[in-house]
C-alpha cells in the first residue's frame, strides 16, 4: 500500500482517488477550497439552484465505468441520470428554428429536413457518417490509453474522411472544421450547427482541425444527459461519496504550496500551514502554471513532449430567477445562434480579444423541481464563451447582451426576471485555480499538435497529473478518462496501456 497525495478535488482528480483507492493504496486530497468538484458548482439563493459549470452530460459510460470499477453500486442508483428530449433546439440567424432529437440520427435527419429544406439532413446524416469513422480512429489514442510516445504521429494525421471539394481547377479536402461547414455541409445555418460544438469548447472552428468532427458526433451518437435533482453538482457529489466509501480522505481549505522531490521522485507535498505530507506519487490535478510554481519554477516535462496549454477561452453565466413556471414542452437547452458568425469569431479570437457585441448563446432551462422554490417559478442559465480574463467594470453591459439574445429562446424574460446573478471568468478562476480562469478543451488529433495535452506522467519519478489540462483533455467525459488512465499508470506502471 502506497501513500497517494491528490492535489485538488475537480473530477478527475476525485475519479483517480477513487480507482487508486480500490487498489489498496491510501488516498489523502488536498482541496484548497472548502468544496469539492472543481468546475461542478451550484449557486444556491431564495430557493433558487444552479449549475454554475457544465450543465449536460455526454458519454454518461465513462462515469458509469467509474461506479463499476469502484464497487458494486452502479452511478444510478446514487443519481438521477435522464436522456433530455430534444436534445437542444437551434434558432439560426435568420429566424429559422429546429428542434433535434436525442441520440436519433434519423430523428435529427427528418427534423432538419423539415426545417430546413430537403437533402439538409442527408447531408448532416452524411457528415455524422464521416464523423463516426473519426471517432472509431481516434476513440483509443485520445481518450482510452495514455498519449503515445511517438505522439508526433497523432499530431501529424488528419484522421476526418474529408470529402474531396473542387474549385476552379483544384481539387481540395476539408482541413478546418469551417471548411468541412462550407463545402460538405453548404447551408449556412447547418454550418453554425456544426461550428456551435467546437465553439462551445471555446475553439475557433476556422483553425479547429476537421476532426473536432467527433465533439458533434458524441451528442448524436451518445445522447445528452442531465441528473435531475439538483443537476450535474449532483453527480459531483455522487463521486465524492463514491470516494469517501472507498475510505478516500479529504483535507479542505489544505493547500499545497510544494511538491517535496528526494533523488528524482517525489516524497510528498508542502502545505501552506508549513506542515509536510509524505506520500511515494502525487496527482496533481491543477493547471501547468500551478504545477510549475508547485515544482519551485523546475521543468516537470522532458524534451520532445507535448507542451503543455496555457490558453483557452472562458465563459460569462447568467443566472436567471423568474416568476412563472417553465411552460409544459419547453427544450431543455436551445442555442440562439450570433446574427453575424464571422464578427463574432474575429471578436473572440482576434489579436485582441473581447466579447462579441451580439453573441450565440446557450440557455438552459431544466425541468427539475428541486432548482425552483415551487411549480410557480423557473431557474434559467444563460451562458456564452468570452474571453478568458475578461473581466471587468462592464459585467453588467455584458450580461445585458446575453439576456437580449435569450429573450429570442425566453419571450418575455424580462418581464418573469426577478434577480439575476453574473458569473465571470473570475468566477471560474476561484473555482478551478486557473488564473484567468480559462477551461482546457478537450484533445484532437493533427493540426501539428496544438490541441493534444502532455502525457500524464512526468519526468519527475511518482509525479501524474490528471484533468483537462492533461491528457485526454477537458470535458466531463475526458476528466473521467484523465483519471482512469493516471490510476492505471500507477497501478501498473509505465507498461500499462489503458483499459480494454
Amino acid at each position: 500500500m502506497a501513500r497517494i497525495a491528490v492535489i485538488g478535488a475537480g473530477m478527475g482528480a476525485m475519479a483517480a482517488a477513487a480507482r487508486l483507492a480500490v487498489a489498496g493504496h491510501r488516498v489523502v486530497v488536498h482541496e484548497r477550497t472548502g468544496t469539492y468538484g472543481g468546475a461542478l458548482g451550484r449557486f444556491e439563493r431564495d430557493g433558487f439552484s444552479f449549475d454554475t459549470g457544465p450543465g449536460l452530460l455526454p458519454l454518461p459510460a465513462v462515469w458509469r465505468d467509474l461506479f463499476v470499477k469502484t464497487g458494486k453500486e452502479p452511478l444510478e442508483s446514487r443519481v438521477e441520470l435522464v436522456q433530455v428530449d430534444p436534445s437542444s433546439r437551434h434558432v439560426f440567424a435568420d429566424g429559422t428554428e429546429v428542434s433535434l432529437p436525442n441520440a436519433s440520427r434519423a430523428g435529427v435527419v427528418a427534423a432538419l429536413d423539415a426545417a430546413l429544406g430537403p437533402a439538409a439532413g442527408q447531408r448532416w446524416g452524411d457528415f455524422l457518417v464521416r464523423a463516426r469513422e473519426t471517432w472509431d480512429r481516434t476513440r483509443r489514442p485520445l481518450l482510452e490509453e495514455p498519449l503515445w510516445p511517438n505522439w508526433e504521429v497523432l499530431a501529424e494525421r488528419e484522421p476526418y474522411p474529408a470529402v474531396p471539394h473542387k474549385r476552379l481547377l483544384r481539387t481540395r479536402r476539408a482541413g478546418t472544421l469551417a471548411e468541412v461547414g462550407a463545402w460538405e455541409l453548404r447551408d449556412a445555418r447547418l454550418a453554425a450547427l456544426l461550428e456551435s460544438h467546437a465553439l462551445a469548447y471555446g475553439l475557433d472552428p476556422r483553425t479547429a482541425p476537421a476532426n473536432s468532427a467527433v465533439l458533434p458526433y458524441m451528442e448524436y451518437a451518445f445522447g445528452m444527459w442531465y441528473v435531475r435533482g439538483g443537476g450535474l453538482r449532483e453527480l459531483a457529489r455522487a463521486v465524492y461519496e463514491r470516494c469517501l466509501a472507498r475510505r478516500v480522505e479529504f483535507r479542505f481549505g489544505a493547500e499545497v504550496t510544494g511538491i517535496v522531490e528526494k533523488d528524482g521522485r517525489v516524497a510528498g507535498v508542502e502545505l501552506a500551514e508549513g506542515a509536510v505530507a509524505e506520500a511515494e506519487f502525487v496527482v496533481a490535478g491543477v493547471a501547468p502554471g500551478v504545477l510549475d510554481r508547485l515544482c519551485g519554477g523546475s521543468p516537470v516535462r522532458g524534451g520532445g513532449e507535448v507542451p503543455p496549454r496555457r490558453d483557452g477561452a472562458s465563459r460569462l453565466t447568467v443566472l436567471l430567477a423568474l416568476r412563472g413556471g417553465r411552460p409544459q414542452g419547453t427544450a431543455h437547452r436551445t442555442v440562439v445562434h450570433a446574427p453575424d458568425r464571422d464578427a463574432e469569431l474575429d471578436a473572440l479570437f482576434g489579436a485582441a480579444p473581447r466579447m462579441p457585441s451580439r453573441p450565440t448563446v446557450t440557455v438552459v432551462r431544466p425541468e427539475d423541481p428541486a432548482l425552483v422554490p415551487d411549480a410557480d417559478h423557473e431557474a434559467v442559465t444563460v451562458s456564452s464563451v468570452v474571453p478568458a480574463g475578461g473581466d471587468g467594470p462592464d459585467r453588467e453591459d455584458r450580461a445585458e447582451r446575453l439576456v437580449e439574445a435569450a429573450e429570442r429562446a425566453v419571450p418575455g424574460l424580462r418581464d418573469r426576471l426577478l434577480w439575476h446573478e453574473v458569473r465571470t471568468p473570475a468566477d471560474v478562476a476561484a473555482a478551478t485555480g486557473v488564473a484567468d480562469g480559462a477551461i482546457p478543451v478537450p484533445a484532437l488529433a493533427g493540426a501539428g499538435g496544438r490541441l493534444l495535452h502532455p502525457a500524464n506522467g512526468t519526468r519527475t519519478g511518482g509525479l501524474f497529473t490528471v484533468g483537462g489540462w492533461s491528457h485526454p483533455g477537458g470535458g466531463l467525459p475526458h476528466a473521467g478518462m484523465s483519471g482512469a488512465l493516471v490510476a492505471g499508470l500507477v497501478v501498473e506502471g509505465p507498461e500499462f496501456r489503458g483499459s480494454r
